[in-house]
């Protein structure tokens, strides 16, 4: 601007007929307001004059010639940028230097485009994507198969299990009951419905029971001492006349002495070693 009335604030000086800058709606002489105000340029070091154009990023001021990539020294006027530990730089050499890699398609993800970020890997949105149906992935819940990313829907159409008892998917864990799958939570006692996954169970007809079910529904007694004679107790077991005991169970009534691999006598209810069936 040029002045035809009025004085420099700071030094006084007439302002008539010289150019002059305003600041605060204060007037200046050129010289007044380049010491007093001119930033000074991140790159060159001197005060940014009035008369020149000043590129501010952050705080910090440039010249306009002096506000270039501090790589390849191409000018950054106008032109998108990116900055690194307060260096700034043109977006080939930003590329070249920090930018990720897509794990996909190995090319440089550039800086202002969206990146995914996935188990440690950086991907282009573009090739985030279903490896069945193609569909990008974005924030969608996912799952990971031999390394490739499956929308859920895609995935349990492909690979999931469906439980042999709700026919629903399972999604993880589950049990294997006569080559077929189960929920964890779908497979229980045909008696009373309690979970036996991680339990000891009996198999009958191809429906599974817990052991009490079982012995209460099924198992045979033990002449003896009552209780049921099931495969998970002992191994051996007497039958006679169609009367069980356990091995370990199967004594003379009258001495107590094991008859299990010895003769004995049968007399009513009784089985007896012979030295007291003959007594």
């Amino acid at each position: 601007m040029t002045s035809n009335h009025t004085d420099c604030h700071y030094c006084l000086q007439s302002l008539r007929g010289r150019k002059y800058a305003l600041k605060e709606e204060n007037t200046y002489c050129v010289t007044c307001y380049d010491s007093l105000f001119a930033n000074p340029c991140e790159e060159c070091k001197q005060p940014i004059e009035c008369d020149s154009k000043d590129l501010a990023y952050k705080g910090r001021h440039w010249h306009e010639g002096c506000f270039k990539c501090a790589k390849c020294s191409c000018s950054l006027v106008e032109k998108p940028f990116a900055a690194k530990d307060e260096l700034l730089l043109c977006t080939e050499c930003y590329s070249d230097e920090y930018s990720s890699k897509c794990f996909h398609c190995q090319k440089t993800i550039m800086p202002g485009s969206r990146k995914m970020e996935f188990k440690g890997s950086s991907w282009h949105e573009s090739c985030f994507v279903c490896q069945y149906c193609r569909q990008p992935l974005g924030t969608k819940p996912l799952i990971t198969k031999d390394n490739e990313n499956y929308c859920v829907p895609c995935f349990e159409k492909q690979f999931a299990h469906h439980c042999y008892c709700c026919k629903k998917v399972i999604t993880s864990g589950g049990v294997t009951y006569h080559d077929q799958p189960w929920h964890k939570e779908c497979f229980v006692c045909v008696g009373c419905k309690t979970q036996l996954s991680g339990q000891r169970f009996i198999s009958k007809d191809e429906y599974p029971y817990c052991v009490d079910c079982f012995s209460k529904l099924y198992a045979k007694k033990c002449v003896a001492c009552k209780k049921p004679i099931t495969a998970l107790g002992s191994a051996k077991f007497i039958s006679f006349e169609e009367r069980q005991w356990h091995g370990e169970c199967f004594n003379c009534t009258k001495c107590s002495v094991s008859l299990v691999g010895q003769g004995f006598l049968s007399r009513q209810d009784d089985v007896l070693c012979h030295e007291c069936g003959s007594a």
